[in-house]
């Protein structure tokens, strides 16, 4: 399998406004680096993590989960070429765990760049499970991008290419 993000951005998106922050930012860098931009989410079929003998009502099927799983990718490009419409990227739904599906995604890549919350949000880890694999076993930089919370918040630094460093293009 040719891997679609060699030598390019890979950001994970999951619908939250994380994740968002981390596209719209990931759009940015892919422009100014000239290097694709592979916009990843992944899903796996909740029946695999329940108990057998757990109750099947209220359960997705999964061919509504696959539905609700493209849905968040779709909502997540919408919302890339709302803010940036000239971007060049490619949209990939794979299915699996979230952390094996980003690494195996960007083991080929310039970085990965995946959303957090704000510092000073202490209602819970600023980091998640999947953030914390990818930066512990990603063989590419992983870039956290924090959500803006509210109005008043400032935007993420821009940092000008030549600080990325191991980045620059040839």
């Amino acid at each position: 399998m040719v891997d679609v993000a060699q030598g390019g951005l890979v950001v994970g998106v999951d619908g939250s406004a994380a994740a968002l922050a981390a596209l719209r930012w990931s759009a940015t860098k892919a422009r100014l680096l000239r290097a694709p931009l592979v916009v990843v989410h992944a899903w796996q079929p909740t029946a695999v993590l329940r108990a057998p003998y757990a109750p099947a009502a209220g359960r997705r099927t999964p061919e509504q989960e696959h539905a609700c799983a493209t849905a968040t990718l779709e909502e997540a490009v919408a919302e890339l070429l709302e803010a940036d419409p000239g971007v060049d990227f490619v949209p990939l739904l794979d299915c699996g765990p979230a952390e094996r599906i980003l690494l195996r995604h960007s083991s080929e890549a310039l970085l990965l760049a995946l959303g957090r919350k704000p510092l000073r949000d202490v209602s819970g880890p600023v980091l998640g499970a999947v953030t914390r694999a990818c930066l512990r076993y990603a063989v590419c930089p992983v870039v956290t991008v924090p959500e803006l919370r509210s109005s008043g918040d400032q935007a993420p630094p821009r940092f000008a290419p030549e600080t990325a460093v191991g980045l620059e293009r040839a």
